[in-house]
């Protein structure tokens, strides 16, 4: 029985090659397919659409529509399976991201913006720190996200954040507080996702627009899987921290030395992405940002 759960749990990690020994895992919510039992709807429950192990959610002339987690989260891994709007899309953001609350929030942000048919679907990371954004990178994808099911991942402990599709890096931002760089690392977040009309700058800065004559327009979802430390509401965010953190007492998997930063397989990878995919990245935006952000500066990856 231990075997059979370690051997899920060795197969959802992805960020890795190999098996590792892994103790005390026993805040990780283990991989499951059950919407039901990790998440619930935020709004817009009529536009919930239901078929067997798939969710649907629309996004019509009337409304949007969003789920979130039924807990909160610090470290760990957080995956969905998703099949992106078909046709027209132009106008459309589907969202997938981390986030606390409050003003001084974090946040992790997987944004998919529509287009019109025959052109790329793009995808928009940002990550937010103690409540600053404006770490948007872009990016076409290498292959039709409308197709078929793709798998997005968010990867979070105390050295890196990492962005992945299909367990691909596409994104990475280290913790470099040695430099005065603050880190997201005292926040429990919630996992959420929503459909939604961003046509005022979505598609092309905004100058297309969502064409409702090809309304509703659904995002497929299946598979979702959190493994990550759960954070009970009752318990303070500076507690949260240290209980879901490696000691003397306890180990977690995310603070494994081989997961502190990108194994040479995935270095290769990012830089592959980044050379051949990526095509807009605030570091390099010398009109938004005449003086280069501090941690663009350090990143070896960005």
């Amino acid at each position: 029985m231990l075997f059979c759960s370690l051997l899920r749990m060795f197969r959802s990690l992805g960020l890795f090659v190999g098996l590792m020994l892994v103790v005390g895992v026993a805040n990780a919510v283990p991989s499951t397919s059950n919407f039901d039992k990790l998440f619930q709807p935020s709004w817009a429950f009529d536009h919930f659409v239901h078929e067997g192990d798939l969710l649907k959610i629309k996004l019509d002339n009337y409304s949007g529509a969003g789920f979130g987690s039924k807990s909160k989260y610090m470290y760990g891994k957080v995956t969905i399976q998703l099949k992106l709007v078909e046709g027209d899309s132009a106008g459309t953001v589907t969202a997938f991201y981390m986030s606390s609350e409050g003003p001084n929030h974090n946040e992790f942000d997987f944004e998919f913006l529509g287009n019109t048919t025959g052109e790329p679907y793009s995808v928009q990371t940002n990550l937010y720190v103690n409540g600053v954004g404006n770490r948007e990178q872009r990016l076409n994808l290498w292959f039709d996200p409308t197709k078929d099911f793709h798998t997005y991942s968010i990867f979070w402990n105390q050295r890196q954040v990492v962005f992945l599709v299909d367990e691909t890096p596409i994104r990475v931002h280290t913790n470099m507080e040695h430099k005065g760089i603050p880190y997201p690392k005292d926040q429990p977040m919630g996992v959420y996702s929503s459909i939604w009309n961003a046509d005022d700058w979505a598609t092309q800065g905004g100058r297309v627009k969502t064409n409702w004559s090809h309304a509703p327009f659904f995002a497929t979802f299946k598979n979702f899987e959190i493994n990550a430390c759960e954070c009970p509401v009752s318990v303070a965010a500076t507690d949260n921290s240290k209980r879901c953190s490696s000691s003397v007492g306890k180990k977690y998997w995310w603070d494994e030395p081989n997961l502190a930063e990108l194994n040479l397989h995935q270095s290769h990878q990012l830089m592959w992405v980044r050379a051949r995919h990526i095509f807009y990245d605030y570091c390099s935006d010398t009109a938004r940002f005449p003086v280069t952000p501090a941690e663009c500066v350090h990143h070896r990856h960005n």
